[in-house]
């Protein structure tokens, strides 16, 4: 609306102008915006013409409805500028200071007084130039961005920038350099899956690529332009010979050198009419290349490209993952990577984020000093990385509790295959040993496929359920008695020995790029069996185990051992008993009477498994509709087995006798 005392301003801020004192007359006339559009106005600090544009980016919160707009200092202004093709001015130097333009556009009145004064040092004096122009001075509190590392505001300026253009096409390509990538992506493993979607939406939406940057250090743009013209020399030869100089004293030649010592001799080019780009590249420009370097180059034995898998934060989608893939898709039309895995950020107990002002620093050196470095190790196998990965001494404790165990398995099956010279066929082996080491073998390939899909905290889960419950706490339970007490080669003592060196085998080369220190020193004490040739786990490849399916019922007999568990802790508790071996069970099960009566005595640990009744039922337990009862033992306790199968407890059971040639 226009006043009658000749101003302009937008309706909603009329009452506000006239209480603030801005102008006092009545409304005249009401008219759209759009009038306006492309109009001309004078502007009254140096008499040029403002070209009128129309900008959803102006709010209606305070002023008149109408703002000064400066293409070379905002991103909104930037982009309404090239809307309407605005000319860009940009009067300010890196400094933040004015420069010559100031003077070669006479944007003042008295323009040389301005030149390398700051800007933010300059207000009061545009103000007192524009006089009675000026209609009302204020100042109000507003958000503004600032430097991270200074905390001082930022000058925003439109400078010269090289760019990567994303959406054309390479140089001997039909898809543009946006369609390879996203092409790329589609090929590419993603551990976890969700990074695809997130890396394949920012490479959607992108903009060009600006990879300049104005900086007193970095890699510089090696490139010489022409002073007279602003061309940019871009002759094959002339960025060879620099790249030549460049790979024999390095990037800071550009710095150190002259232009004449640069330049080409047979260019063609005087060096006193050249000068050097004084921009350098964007550091995700370097990092992204560092496939180039790493892979390319023949400088390193690093593998081969494209490499396997590369890996970061989860923060990276936006650089590092980005940068490499358009660097590589622009030069090698292929993605640099195989697979992408991103990982979460180390926070405390608590999940905050680890602070020296906190106090809740948890530093690597502190927890290897502590706990050794396989505990951090484990810790991180035994962390989802996918999220971010907890750490406090608590945890770190849990962590140690748990590789005691790991440990202590290996101890065991170590310390009890010592005399082992040679496995035992597998199909030579009793139901026991079969069932053990088919169950195992599914474990195991379960584990090694979770591995090979760095699902590391998935891998350790099975594998130390599998170790805690099935290994450790059935089978090393179940076969002590045949381990220390049958003779030395019989038939039941290799059978589980030898299905404890095939487990043991197998998955020492699981855990060995984990614990690989806890590895080698198992290495060190294994016999032959287990380590053959190797002298150090590095010679170690693992090896899967492959054996038939055993058809043992361990649903069944998990559900037996477990209720007989249940009555046996009733008859401790009320301290009828001391041991599992002062009693028999009774029943008439066809899966257990299936079994070798040595093999269903030592899955329950018991003295014998009978039919009929006792003489004394102690208690019972069902499965499956079949009903066992539990007996006290009627032998006697062998005073070297402890089994109740002596005629008398001074005498030794006839097992006992034979292995002591009694």
């Amino acid at each position: 609306m226009r006043t009658s005392d000749g101003y302009i301003v937008a309706e909603k801020l009329y009452n506000e102008n006239i209480e603030n004192g801005i102008f006092s007359g009545k409304v005249v006339q009401t008219f759209d915006a759009v009038k306006f559009e492309n109009l001309h106005a004078v502007n009254p600090l140096n008499g040029r013409s403002s070209h009128i544009v129309l900008g959803e980016h102006v709010l209606m919160e305070n002023g008149t409805g109408c703002v000064h707009t400066a293409p070379g200092h905002g991103e909104d202004d930037y982009r309404i500028g090239l809307k309407y093709n605005l000319e860009v001015v940009m009067p300010v130097d890196e400094t933040g200071c004015f420069d010559e333009t100031v003077v070669l556009d006479r944007l003042f009145p008295n323009p040389e007084e301005f030149v390398g004064k700051h800007i933010f040092k300059s207000n009061d004096a545009i103000l007192e130039l524009l006089g009675e122009s000026l209609l009302k001075q204020s100042k109000f509190r507003h958000s503004y961005p600032h430097c991270w590392r200074s905390h001082t505001p930022l000058i925003f300026r439109a400078t010269k920038q090289w760019f990567i253009a994303v959406d054309q096409k390479p140089v001997g390509e039909e898809r543009t350099l946006r369609e390879i990538a996203l092409d790329e992506i589609a090929k590419t493993s993603f551990y976890p899956e969700t990074g695809r979607k997130r890396l394949r939406s920012m490479v959607e939406n992108r903009p060009d690529w600006c990879i300049s940057r104005q900086r007193d250090w970095g890699v510089p743009i090696a490139l010489f332009r022409v002073k007279a013209t602003g061309e940019v020399i871009l002759d094959e030869k002339v960025l060879n010979f620099v790249a030549m100089i460049f790979e024999m004293q390095g990037s800071d030649a550009w710095y150190n050198m002259e232009i004449g010592e640069l330049l080409y001799p047979g260019s063609g080019y005087k060096p006193e009419e050249l000068e050097k780009v004084t921009d350098i590249l964007d550091v995700w420009f370097d990092s992204g290349s560092t496939w180039n370097a790493v892979l390319k180059s023949r400088n390193y034995d690093a593998g081969k490209y494209p490499t396997d898998l590369y890996v970061e934060g989860s923060d990276q989608h936006r650089g590092w993952f980005q940068s490499s893939l358009f660097l590589s898709a622009a030069v090698q039309s292929k993605a640099p990577y195989k697979g992408i895995l991103t990982h979460g950020f180390t926070v405390d107990s608590k999940g905050e984020k680890m602070s020296k002002s906190k106090g809740n620093v948890v530093a690597p050196e502190k927890v290897i000093k502590q706990y050794g470095s396989e505990i951090l190790r484990f810790w991180v196998a035994m962390s989802d990385y996918q999220t971010d990965l907890k750490i406090s001494d608590e945890i770190l404790k849990q962590i140690s509790e748990q590789y005691r165990k790991l440990r202590n398995t290996f101890r065991f099956l170590l310390a009890n295959i010592d005399d082992l010279e040679t496995v035992m066929p597998y199909a030579e082996m009793g139901e026991l040993d079969r069932w053990i080491v088919s169950k195992a073998q599914g474990v195991f390939d379960e584990t090694h496929k979770q591995f090979s899909e760095y699902n590391f905290v998935g891998g350790m889960s099975t594998l130390n359920y599998f170790i805690v419950n099935e290994l450790s706490g059935i089978f090393m339970d179940i076969t002590k008695d045949r381990l220390y007490c049958d003779a030395k080669d019989d038939v039941h003592r290799r059978a589980s020995q030898s299905a404890m060196a095939i487990i043991a085998k197998s998955l020492l080369g699981l855990i060995a790029p984990i614990l690989t220190y806890t590895a080698d020193e198992i290495i060190e004490s294994a016999p032959a069996v287990i380590k053959g040739d190797a002298e150090s786990i590095f010679d170690i490849v693992y090896t899967p185990i492959d054996v038939e399916y055993s058809l043992f019922d361990e649903a069944y007999m998990v559900k037996a051992r477990e209720g007989f568990s249940e009555v046996v802790d009733a008859l401790k508790k009320e301290k009828r008993i001391k041991s599992t071996l002062e009693l028999l069970i009774y029943g008439d099960s066809a899966k257990i009477n299936a079994l070798a009566a040595v093999e269903a005595e030592d899955w329950f640990v018991v003295s014998g498994i009978k039919t009929g009744t006792p003489a004394e039922t102690l208690g019972e337990f069902e499965v499956d509709g079949d009903t066992f009862v539990i007996g006290m033992a009627t032998a006697a306790k062998c005073p070297r087995c402890w089994k109740f199968h002596s005629v008398d407890e001074d005498t030794l059971c006839e097992r006992c006798a034979k292995v002591m040639n009694v």
